[in-house]
């Protein structure tokens, strides 16, 4: 969507679609699920863990940082990648404020 387009939706919406775009691809999802059941952040594994190439899962990774669900810090060579507490619960609120927030039409 065009940056003109957004503005004429609310932030909460944006935030919710760039949440939802995030959300949308299943190597994202795989992405979220590992790092969710680690209880450490996690450097070169994801690779190993995702059937695809390294640079690609580096551009899942990005757009999970970029939307707030993790967030990367530089440990030598290598960034070591954890779930944002604080965005992810934020993130799970609205998700379930707006899937919840729904009146039977039919």
């Amino acid at each position: 969507m065009g940056l003109s387009k957004r503005t004429s939706f609310s932030a909460r919406e944006n935030r919710i679609a760039d949440l939802a775009k995030a959300l949308a691809h299943p190597a994202r999802v795989a992405i979220l699920k590992y790092l969710s059941s680690q209880n450490a952040c996690v450097c070169g594994e994801i690779v190993d863990q995702i059937p695809l190439a390294q640079a690609t899962v580096s551009q899942h990774l990005a757009e999970l940082k970029r939307v707030g669900l993790i967030k990367g810090e530089i440990e030598g060579p290598r960034v070591c990648y954890c779930i944002d507490q604080r965005m992810w619960n934020e993130a799970r609120e609205l998700l379930s404020q707006f899937l919840t927030d729904v009146h039977n039409c039919c």
